[in-house]
């Protein structure tokens, strides 16, 4: 099996189904670090007799993607790729440029082998140029890229649900897991289950795929 480079693509929306023109761009060398920030938001509050302030759940934040890649256009990697100015610009074609089409710069998939995959938008593009010819043209650069996870307006209604004081879920099912165990992780009561197996539709809640979303709603507590 050969070896398997970083892409990163874009796209015309924030559902990702409409690609732009042209393929992915594929990194020459592979980031050596990818740093993924996930982080969690609560509501600090603190009951008239308690003397110290308790979190309450609020929402999962947003995540940030951020890693560095090298372009090398000396002919060692790889022998047709030595223009660096075509390189940069491929890359910010995809993932800076605005885009009259939609009116704003495109949104962002960056694609590792099965394991990472992320939905995002361009935060920052940092070059570093490290090596050059004799008349001063770059023949290798550092480039610093950070992303923001996009969440599409659509499926942010679906978790948010506005019209519930109540917090909504959105999960990923895990290959093996059943209805009743991720109730019991979401809510920490397994007893949910049929709620939450109506408002999905699910006939045969006890076979869930791997990779299935679900929507945990707003429960209504007997």
């Amino acid at each position: 099996m050969g070896l398997e480079h970083m892409k990163i693509a874009g796209y015309y929306d924030g559902d990702f189904t409409n690609p732009i023109p042209g393929d992915p761009y594929k990194v020459m060398i592979n980031p050596n670090t990818i740093k993924w920030n996930r982080k969690i938001i609560y509501n600090k509050q603190r009951p008239i007799d308690a003397s110290k302030a308790s979190q309450k759940y609020k929402n999962s934040g947003i995540d940030d993607l951020s890693f560095d890649i090298v372009i090398d256009c000396t002919g060692v990697v790889f022998s047709k790729r030595v223009d660096m100015a075509t390189e940069i610009k491929t890359l910010e074609d995809i993932v800076y440029k605005y885009d009259g089409k939609i009116h704003r710069p495109n949104f962002v998939k960056v694609q590792w082998g099965s394991n990472i995959s992320f939905k995002g938008v361009l935060k920052t593009f940092n070059t570093t140029y490290t090596l050059f010819k004799p008349d001063g043209s770059p023949l290798r650069a550092k480039v610093s890229l950070s992303f923001e996870e996009y969440v599409s307006p659509k499926k942010k209604c679906k978790v948010e649900k506005k019209e519930s004081p109540d917090i909504t879920h959105l999960v990923e099912v895990v290959e093996g897991e059943s209805l009743p165990q991720l109730c019991n992780k979401v809510w920490n009561n397994p007893l949910y289950y049929v709620q939450v197996a109506n408002y999905n539709g699910l006939n045969k809640f006890r076979n869930l795929k791997g990779g299935q979303e679900l929507i945990f709603p707003p429960i209504i507590k007997s």
